[in-house]
């Protein structure tokens, strides 16, 4: 039976975890107008001094100092603001950044409202959801790049041979979904003979990966272009092809079908490595901790037209259409797998 007590300490819950959305959609107005950035360059400054700085209009920044020192932010004396330690952690280039943590919350808050609205009629409109708010796209690969660089530097690209192979023979390895292009990005680094090709279909995802690898010093070897990956047509047959966090958005499309396009692109003995959100066999799974986050993506996947993957089926598609030597690997207690799969043919 449900007493009081319980009701009262459940609203005391629920407002507390209202509160730590707030604070992470306060945190979020300052990443992308950087504010955090601007204040760690001033040092200290008052409202109309940080507007002026981070080029925003004064009235809304006057407000969202406040905001943001209610939330513990900014300390102020008088009416002069500087960053307090976890702001110093928003800004995006900041060691171990909050910044994905606040990006994603407000994607989530995006997705959970389309999701509500989309429910009675069934609709599912796609991937271009993620740019229905003009200030979420642009951060979407600077998100994944804080959240999953470090663990494929550090982790899984030192566990996957295939890379140091497509090195040696400086080999081409091809990005479907590149994003900002910190997947290439953190290969050409390790393997310095590596040459790499990223897809996207967000021209500002190209942009950003052109201008990173650019600033990288990477332009000679990375390059990124504009492109559907149902209609793929390489300039070269790729040695490599990899797909992060990516294989599921084409799979409701008929996967047998794409599979045998990408074979069609690769040389003989070519290798595909796939990095994909580990979706599990029991449900109960679920309730384990971290495990949760894979339910309310497979939601709002729902919403953009596909749903998340398990390993095993990830393998079973590629064995039958043909590919050989299959290995999975498994990452952060299982909540992540990389497949790696090669196409029958002579290897070098």
């Amino acid at each position: 039976m449900t007493t009081s007590n319980d009701i009262n300490d459940l609203k005391a819950r629920f407002r507390a975890q209202a509160q730590g959305a707030t604070v992470l959609h306060i945190g979020y107005i300052g990443i992308v107008n950087r504010l955090f950035d601007g204040l760690s360059r001033l040092g200290e400054a008052d409202a109309p001094a940080l507007a002026a700085a981070s080029g925003m209009d004064a009235g809304y920044v006057r407000r969202w100092c406040d905001a943001a020192y209610a939330t513990g932010y900014l300390d102020a004396e008088g009416e002069r603001f500087r960053l307090t330690a976890i702001g110093q952690a928003m800004r995006p280039d900041a060691p171990e950044t909050l910044m994905p943590i606040a990006v994603q919350a407000m994607i989530s808050a995006h997705m959970a409202e389309r999701a509500a609205g989309l429910m009675p009629s069934g609709a599912r409109p796609g991937e271009q959801v993620l740019a229905e708010r003009e200030t979420i796209l642009p951060w979407f690969g600077p998100m994944l790049e804080a959240s999953y660089a470090p663990m494929f530097e550090t982790t899984i690209s030192p566990s996957i041979t295939a890379f140091a192979e497509i090195d040696q023979r400086g080999g081409l390895a091809v990005d479907l979904g590149c994003g900002n292009g910190w997947y290439l990005r953190v290969l050409a680094k390790r393997y310095p003979r590596l040459r790499g090709l990223g897809l996207d279909g967000f021209g500002e995802n190209i942009a950003q990966a052109t201008a990173r690898a650019a600033a990288e010093g990477l332009s000679a070897r990375l390059s990124f272009a504009e492109g559907d990956v149902h209609h793929l047509a390489l300039p070269e047959p790729a040695d490599l092809i990899a797909m992060n966090r990516a294989l599921h958005h084409v799979w409701e499309g008929g996967i047998a079908r794409f599979l045998d396009r990408l074979r069609e692109q690769m040389k003989p003995g070519g290798v595909v490595v796939i990095w994909e959100p580990n979706w599990p066999r029991d449900r109960a799974a679920l309730r384990q901790p971290g495990w949760g986050r894979l339910a309310f993506q497979n939601l709002t996947e729902h919403v953009q037209g596909n749903h998340l993957l398990g390993a095993e089926e990830i393998v079973d598609a590629f064995q039958s259409c043909g590919f050989r030597e299959t290995e999975t690997h498994l990452f952060a207690n299982g909540q992540e797998a990389v497949i790696v799969a090669r196409t029958p043919g002579s290897e070098t």
